[in-house]
């Protein structure tokens, strides 16, 4: 009898132990806005990392992941859903539009379902509206009681746990203000190619330099305080940035510096099963997507995967097949408008621009509060940057092609280039390929997405998903033909600027715009487009006879209109704003009256557009 209940009692301690393999403990370390560039086992040089090479050392590197926003909100509605926030509607800044939440789960909801202890005390910042974002985390933090920012404190004795350990002491904010004072040499600061070498450039660098050496400190003392808890040879833990960045046109823009990211994966002997390369320390060239991270940490903990996951595992006994291409998507930032897709390998990137009338470098007031952007811009004001430092500044190409290994920076677009041919169509054909797998809900304006959803009381989500509602495959065809510049579309344009569709009437005055002078025979559709029932149609219609040199008493004032109705709601408000700062001197009596009259300077992040504007006048 002693001897069954022996084995009984041995039989419960292996299941036990089974199950307890089954469900590693996972810790997941996110710093803000640091690509690989700043990471010293990535080859950075501004700065060493030593406790994230550490990492490296005793885990795995990946060579090639790449963020699918590089900006942190719609990367993080990309993270908590599995979905890319276009898929979505979530991916303007600071928009929080819903989703269906009884259909779209957030991964801590599956893993919690698992038996798993949550935490992310930290940081959420979801952008999607409907549900508060600390709502799926066992530990939120927040509270006076709660006293670490190590969660897996406030488990249950024995649970797993699934923690979020976020770093903010990277984030851009670290580069903004004084400069002259660092621990970090300026004069060793390696700068990108397209940045001028000024004195006050090198010196925002140098600060930045110390913000993240500050920054691999506190992953030091996370690993510290897991090894205190005698966790460390129980957790698999993991190391990114949450997109790359800091200087100018790296956040926020989806070159090699804004969305190229660190990963390390540390994964200790007892799981050694799942290591991805034949020993640690060693790198892994697998492409990864941050869209593949939810779904491959539910893999790791064995819980329920939804099918709304859109990414691909990347680790693990469920590994799926490597995915050709990177895609990734860039729309309104803070204030500004702008419209932006790219997909790539671990080479070779294709970049669709389809606002190319804006410039990349267009007055963003956070991005301006380091002190290394306005000096850029002054320099470039003055006339002394070149076709690399300067064009940051200049609006775009429609479209654009790198080769990421021998320019990183993205200086030397090799769109025209015949050799390239083959491989941009093939990249061209897979971006459409998953726009429309994606439902990309950004071929419409902003607002105009927003009023379409709500007319017929749905979220954007699903909106894009009824043809009807969202003809997606239409628009893209639409936005190419507008993007090519081709005289031949001026007929079709012509026509499709009266198109039942405000989408494609939308699409129809871009293609105008962009045709400059060669769209003089339009003239006609595009004076009736200033009376068009959408405001995205009317605004971009006035500016384009404005370049023409046509009607341009009667154009101002339909902007005018809109400039002062109080009934123009934000999103419009937003793009009009944006479209007066890109149509430059003709729109300056607009700007004059705004001002005289009182009209709002100020914005979240600062100076509002049409502030900057009036200050550099002196009104």
């Amino acid at each position: 009898m002693k001897r069954f209940l022996f084995l009984c009692l041995t039989l419960a301690l292996t299941d036990s132990h089974a199950v307890d393999a089954d469900r590693p403990n996972i810790l997941w370390i996110t710093s803000e806005d640091n690509g690989i560039s700043w990471v010293s086992c990535y080859g950075g040089t501004n700065v060493q990392t030593p406790a994230i090479d550490q990492l490296a050392q005793e885990g795995f590197r990946y060579r090639y992941c790449f963020d699918n926003a590089a900006v942190c909100a719609p990367t993080r509605s990309t993270w908590i859903t599995g979905m890319y926030a276009i898929s979505n509607g979530t991916q303007p800044m600071r928009s929080r539009n819903e989703i269906p939440h009884e259909t779209i789960p957030y991964y801590p909801d599956l893993l919690r379902k698992r038996g798993y202890h949550t935490s992310n005390p930290t940081k959420t910042d979801y952008n999607i509206g409907g549900r508060p974002d600390k709502d799926c985390w066992d530990y939120k933090g927040g509270k006076a009681t709660d006293d670490t920012p190590y969660g897996w404190r406030k488990r249950a004795p024995g649970q797993p746990f699934f923690a979020v350990v976020n770093i903010n002491d990277s984030h851009e904010s670290r580069a903004h203000g004084d400069v002259s004072e660092t621990t970090h040499d300026p004069e060793k600061m390696t700068l990108f190619s397209y940045h001028p070498d000024l004195p006050v450039i090198r010196q925002n660098y140098a600060k930045y330099a110390d913000a993240v050496a500050k920054m691999d400190r506190k992953v030091q003392a996370a690993l510290e305080a897991l090894k205190a808890d005698g966790l460390y040879e129980n957790t698999i833990i993991i190391y990114n940035s949450d997109h790359g960045g800091v200087m100018a046109r790296s956040k926020r823009f989806l070159y090699a510096s804004g969305v190229h990211c660190p990963l390390i994966v540390r994964i200790p002997e007892k799981y050694q099963h799942l290591y991805p390369a034949e020993m640690p320390g060693m790198t892994v060239d697998r492409l990864v997507s941050f869209v593949d991270m939810p779904k491959t940490w539910l893999s790791l903990a064995g819980a329920e995967i939804s099918d709304t996951f859109q990414g691909t595992i990347f680790l693990g006994k469920a590994q799926e097949p490597e995915p050709k291409w990177h895609f990734a998507f860039r729309e309104r930032a803070d204030g500004r408008a702008d419209n932006v897709r790219m997909i790539r390998d671990k080479r070779f990137a294709y970049h669709k621009n389809y606002y190319p009338f804006a410039p990349a470098g267009q007055h963003l007031a956070y991005l301006w509060k380091a002190p290394a952007t306005p000096a850029w811009e002054k320099h470039h004001l003055e006339g002394k940057t070149n076709a690399i430092t300067g064009r940051f500044f200049e609006p775009r190409v429609s479209e654009e092609f790198y080769d990421n290994e021998k320019d990183f920076d993205n200086v030397h677009n090799l769109i025209d280039i015949p050799e390239h041919q083959a491989k941009i169509a093939t990249l061209k054909a897979a971006m459409r390929q998953r726009q429309l797998e994606l439902y990309d809900s950004g071929l419409l304006p902003e607002g105009m997405r927003e009023r379409r959803a709500a007319k017929h009381d749905l979220t954007i989500y699903e909106m894009v998903r009824d043809a009807q509602l969202y003809p997606l495959a239409q628009y893209l065809d639409a936005s190419d033909r507008a993007l090519e510049r081709d005289s031949r579309h001026l007929d079709r344009f012509t026509h499709e600027i009266s198109d039942p569709d405000a989408g494609m009437r939308w699409w129809a005055v871009v293609g105008l715009l962009l045709l400059d002078q060669e769209a003089n025979p339009a003239q006609a559709a595009l004076v009736k487009a200033l009376k068009d029932d959408a405001p995205e149609v009317r605004m971009m219609a006035a500016w384009c006879l404005v370049k023409l040199g046509e009607k341009t008493t009667e154009s101002l004032a339909t902007l005018d209109a809109m400039l002062f109705a109080k009934e123009t709601p934000d999103s419009n408000t937003r793009l009009l704003h944006n479209v007066i700062d890109w149509m430059g001197e003709p729109a300056l009596p607009l700007v004059k009256k705004y001002t005289e009259q009182g009209g709002e300077r100020q914005g979240r992040y600062g100076i509002g557009i049409l502030g900057r504007i009036a200050e550099m006048q002196g009104w």
